[in-house]
Order: C-alpha cells, then sequence, then structure tokens
C-alpha cells in the first residue's frame, strides 16, 4: 500500500488491472471447479439412468433430477425432437414435398447427427465457460507486472536523479518496492495457469464422456 500510495498514475493502473485480474480468475476457478466437479458426478449417472429408463420420456423425465448442469439433457432432447419431427413428418409428407427445407431433405442420419453436433456445441460451451480468461491472466499478468516493476524503478530512479549525494538505502528502498509489482503478476498468473490445466483435463474427459454416449444415441435413433 505504501508502494501504491507513493506511485504515479500509472503505476496505480497497472495495480488496479492486476487486481482486476485476479478477481475474474479468481471467481471462474471458484464457479468452475464446483460446476465441473458436479458435472463429472452427474454425467455418468445420467448415462445409466437414461438406459435403465423403459422409454424415452422416462429417461427425460429421470434426467431432470440427474442432470443438475445441463450436459445431458441437450443430447436427449436432440433425439427426441428428431423423433417428433420424424412422425409429424409421415403425416405431412404431402405438404413438406410440395415446398421441402434443405433440413427436412437429408436423411434421418444426416438429421440426428446435424442435430448431436448442434447440442454437442452448446454443452462445449458451457464446459468452456471462463478458460479463455484464465488463459488471457495467466499469459498477461507476469508482463504487467513487470511493466509495473519498470515503470516503479523509473519513477524511483528519476526521482533520485537531483539528489546530490546517494547512499545504497536511498536506491534498494524505491527498486525493491517496484520489484513487488513482478511478485504480484506472477502470483496472480500462477493460479490461474494451473487450474486452467487441471481444468482444461476435467472438461476434456466430460466431453469424451458425452462423445461417447453422443455415439451411442445415434445408433439408438437411427431407426426412426
Amino acid at each position: 500500500m505504501d508502494f501504491f500510495n507513493h506511485g504515479d498514475a500509472l503505476t496505480r493502473l497497472i495495480a488496479l488491472i492486476l487486481l482486476i485480474m485476479s478477481i475474474a480468475s479468481w471467481v471462474v476457478i471458484l464457479r468452475q471447479f464446483w460446476w465441473l466437479a458436479r458435472a463429472r458426478a452427474d454425467v455418468p449417472r445420467c448415462v445409466a439412468a437414461f438406459w435403465q429408463a423403459g422409454s424415452l420420456q422416462q429417461a427425460e423425465q429421470a434426467l431432470v433430477v440427474f442432470d443438475r448442469c445441463n450436459t445431458v439433457r441437450p443430447l436427449v432432447a436432440a433425439v427426441a425432437l428428431l423423433k417428433v419431427q420424424s412422425g409429424q413428418g409421415a403425416q405431412n409428407e404431402s405438404r413438406l414435398q410440395n415446398n421441402p427445407s434443405l433440413g427436412k431433405s437429408t436423411g434421418v442420419l444426416a438429421q440426428l447427427n446435424r442435430h448431436l453436433r448442434e447440442a454437442l456445441q452448446y454443452v462445449s460451451g458451457n464446459l468452456n465457460w471462463g478458460q479463455t480468461v484464465l488463459a488471457s491472466v495467466g499469459s498477461i499478468a507476469p508482463f504487467v507486472g513487470l511493466l509495473g516493476t519498470v515503470w516503479g524503478i523509473f519513477h524511483a530512479l528519476t526521482g533520485l536523479a537531483n539528489v546530490s549525494s546517494l547512499s545504497l538505502d536511498q536506491v534498494a528502498g524505491p527498486v525493491g518496492e517496484s520489484l513487488v509489482m513482478t511478485a504480484a503478476g506472477l502470483a496472480v498468473a500462477i493460479p490461474a495457469v494451473l487450474a486452467f490445466n487441471v481444468l482444461g483435463r476435467w472438461i476434456g474427459q466430460i466431453e469424451a464422456a458425452l462423445e461417447g454416449f453422443a455415439h451411442d444415441l445415434r445408433d439408438f435413433g437411427q431407426p426412426i
């Protein structure tokens, strides 16, 4: 705080930037660790509940309870929607032939693949929430802290330029305080990098499980 109070506008701006980056990264870290931990536990239970259900409607009702993070339901909803559309299509076949759409002109398997791919992209976007923030903070924060150190040393030495006699204490004090900015930058970056790697591994595991389930759903929904 003494260094912050005696610093100029740029020094204070850099310190505030580091503070904002730290708060943003910790918000993402705490939220994602809590949310992904739930998702990792829910996905296997949801897959088991789906295959143990007696019908697609019963499976959807069971997933409302088990799928707390809404990671599996979009995939099941894609299959259910295509089943509904396929049933309606049999009744409206003559009308659709007069004015067909590009999406419905393809085969059932192609439509199912498209719906599942869109569902996977939606879920993947939710799983990767905040990863860009962690990557940006982990890569930028050390350089922001280094900039604060360089500017702090420059500012300190400029203030001592007109002093007739200098001692080691007069130089070491301001320079040492300036190095705090480098330490602050590392303190902001290291948790972000570690969390990015751990969360990225968790996300990869969840996405692999969802892709395998989507492959099984494609076989399940193909003979519509």
